[in-house]
């Protein structure tokens, strides 16, 4: 049969008390050992006697190390869970002063959009009716202000358009004045063609007139030669003296005697023609 469970007590002997604790401390300082070869483990065990007698065992490095190790991951630990801790309530400690200042919140915008004024008092609502306007003072000063940048917006928008109006209007004049004197042009060429063809056609009237007064004078002049010649005397003053082929001079002698000759024959109206 198996082994019984052992009750763990304190024994009340004496000697089988110091001898139960040399034989367990032996073998729990072995199973240190063991541990610490098989596992690569850094251990270390501390045992006091009953009668206060120190037995200790630690791997390759020493007791001093293994405990200030032990030291540091305690306080370390120790420090994570008081942070934790204190985290804990200072976060539910924000957490209803958060919770209240939203209820304070509510409750002014509240009283500010007139609802639930019951629970106020008199004092309470002339603070409030000063605040609202406070704030009415506040909201038409912003107002105001926003309207004087807007008006000086469109007021330097009305001016940048009337000076673009007014060169416009200038270049509108310029165009005026430039379509005008071109007008002015093609008018005095006009006017300046037409009395060219005006000349013209008076200098073909004029032509066409006197082309007949032409043709009249000189068949009256002719008419007249003939009369004269008809009613002169039958003399031989118009025959040229021959001419003979002796010399320059007989040629120059005879030129004057040719001419007078050409005088008496020709009609007064020629020979004012010719002495001209």
């Amino acid at each position: 049969m198996g082994r019984g469970k052992v009750q763990l007590k304190r024994i009340e002997n004496k000697i089988n008390r110091q001898v139960t604790f040399s034989k367990r401390r032996n073998g729990l300082l072995k199973k240190a050992h063991e541990i610490s070869v098989l596992c690569d483990a850094e251990v270390a065990v501390i045992v006091f006697s009953p009668k206060g007698k120190l037995y200790e065992y630690a791997t390759d490095s020493s007791m001093d190390k293994i405990l200030e190790r032990y030291e540091r991951y305690s306080y370390a630990e120790k420090a994570l869970i008081s942070a934790e801790s204190e985290s804990e309530g200072n976060w539910c400690h924000e957490y209803r002063k958060l919770k209240a200042k939203i209820e304070t919140i509510q409750k002014c915008h509240k009283h500010l959009m007139g609802e639930d004024l019951d629970s106020l008092n008199l004092k309470e609502l002339q603070q409030l009716e000063q605040q609202l306007e406070s704030s009415l003072k506040h909201i038409r000063s912003r107002k105001s202000h926003l309207m004087m940048e807007s008006i000086s917006e469109l007021q330097k928008k009305e001016r940048s358009l009337q000076e673009e109006n007014k060169a416009l209007q200038k270049e509108l004049v310029e165009r005026q004045k430039a379509a005008s004197r071109q007008q002015q042009l093609q008018q005095q060429q006009q006017q300046q063609q037409m009395q060219w063809e005006h000349q013209a056609q008076t200098q073909t009237h004029t032509h066409t007139q006197n082309q007949p007064q032409a043709q009249t004078s000189s068949s009256s002049s002719s008419f007249m030669m003939r009369d004269q010649q008809a009613h002169a005397p039958q003399q031989n003053i118009c025959s040229y003296p021959p001419v003979t082929m002796g010399g320059e001079a007989t040629a120059a002698a005879a030129a004057p005697e040719q001419q007078a000759q050409l005088r008496i024959c020709l009609p007064p109206w020629m020979l004012s023609h010719l002495n001209a």
